[in-house]
């Protein structure tokens, strides 16, 4: 990669990172701490609080994917992270479970996932946009990781309004990352002519099944988190405070291994075998929580396979929309593929809440697994795109 390149891409994964850092720290907290507010134990609401802002982000990440493409990727990021500032603060200064819905539903308006993806691809050519599309994708399973050893400490230390005041603190520093340390490249100019209509352009059976996938991986990781905290604690006996002793080692160890299976899929061509093996893992990851939440080892070693797979999803994903994509269409294709990830967190964290309030933890699991299930047939039909040319990708 080229040194403007590296730059670009770290930058914005840190971006990336720093938004999803917010978006995933109360994960390993709120179901617990929601306990002692009024209506807490409405797990229902609890779901609601913790995938709300992916329906916000749904309803959004098309248009401002779309708006991206034509008034520029730096305006649009920006603006989406002021709104996800204020929906922070809004979030951090309520008691009331209701007002913190309507601060996380604030903090999904600011739907900037499509406009930073397609700003990476902007700065990448074709034969280093799967690297680039990694550190967003390993980055923002670094914010996820660092969420669940974090999220706990931070807990004990400023509890979930402090936590909020700080994703909203963190938000702002992003602006000001944006504003002075992202480079500017050129965007590719809207071409109706050479690439048609762009719903032809990016309503594809193969984007589609990406769309899917993003969807799929995001439902499970909301709606397990609706109730693993709680099972950590009340079946595997460690207290909220102690969790990252266990989410540390075993993310960590998790991330170690996907690493060489993602420079493995991409420097041998074997793309579709890691993907499919990846959701066959989410797969049996899921029946392994159901079969065995109540048992500590199960439970733990459910978490260890969730993190393998995860990680491998998050790096291969965006790079597969990337350049599956029409050039001159990726802001909104890129869009599509975050509103399917956002309609994933809400589902998931919606559906969650709602089988965890009227049926079980196992409904959860086993909800979830029929997801995977689904999403197995569909991976199995995938194909990796093929490579442009590099006058084509430029």
């Amino acid at each position: 990669m080229t040194a403007q390149e590296r730059r670009a891409s770290m930058s914005l994964a840190s971006i990336y990172g720093l938004r999803m850092l917010g978006l995933f720290l109360i994960l390993p907290v709120f179901a617990v701490y929601a306990e002692h507010l009024p209506l807490g134990h409405n797990k229902t609401l609890v779901g609601l609080a913790l995938g709300i802002y992916g329906l916000t982000q749904a309803l959004l990440q098309i248009p401002l994917g779309a708006a991206s493409d034509r008034f520029g990727r730096k305006p649009v990021m920006m603006a989406g992270l002021a709104v996800f500032a204020l929906g922070s603060f809004v979030a951090g200064a309520s008691a009331n479970l209701y007002l913190i819905i309507g601060g996380r539903a604030l903090q999904g308006a600011g739907a900037i996932s499509a406009a930073i993806s397609a700003m990476v691809a902007d700065a990448t050519r074709e034969e280093n946009r799967t690297k680039a599309m990694a550190m967003v994708g390993m980055t923002i399973g670094l914010a996820f990781v660092l969420s669940l050893v974090a999220g706990p400490a931070l807990y004990d230390a400023i509890s979930v309004p402090g936590m909020f005041i700080l994703t909203g603190v963190l938000a702002l520093v992003a602006i000001g990352v944006i504003r002075w340390v992202v480079p500017d490249v050129p965007m590719v100019t809207h071409s109706e002519e050479l690439e048609g209509h762009w719903a032809a352009a990016v309503f594809t059976a193969p984007l589609l099944k990406l769309d899917f996938s993003i969807f799929a991986l995001n439902f499970l990781q909301l709606s397990m988190f609706v109730v693993v905290p709680v099972a950590l604690v009340k079946y595997a006996g460690i207290p909220l405070l102690h969790h990252w002793m266990i989410y540390l080692p075993v993310s960590v160890l998790a991330f170690m291994l996907a690493i060489p299976g993602i420079i493995w899929a991409e420097k041998h061509g074997h793309m579709k075998g890691v993907f499919v093996g990846a959701v066959a893992l989410l797969l049996l990851t899921m029946l392994g929580f159901a079969a065995g939440y109540r048992d500590v080892y199960m439970l733990i070693g459910s978490l260890f396979l969730f993190f393998v797979a995860f990680n491998l999803m998050e790096a291969l994903l965006p790079s597969l929309v990337s350049r599956t994509a029409p050039p001159s269409r990726k802001g909104l294709a890129l869009g599509i593929y975050t509103t399917g990830q956002s309609l994933g967190l809400f589902a998931g964290g919606a559906v969650g809440g709602l089988l965890a309030q009227h049926g079980s933890a196992r409904a959860v699991f086993l909800a979830a697994a029929a997801i995977a299930a689904l999403w197995l047939l569909v991976a199995l039909t995938i194909q990796p795109p093929p490579k442009r040319n590099k006058a084509a990708a430029a």
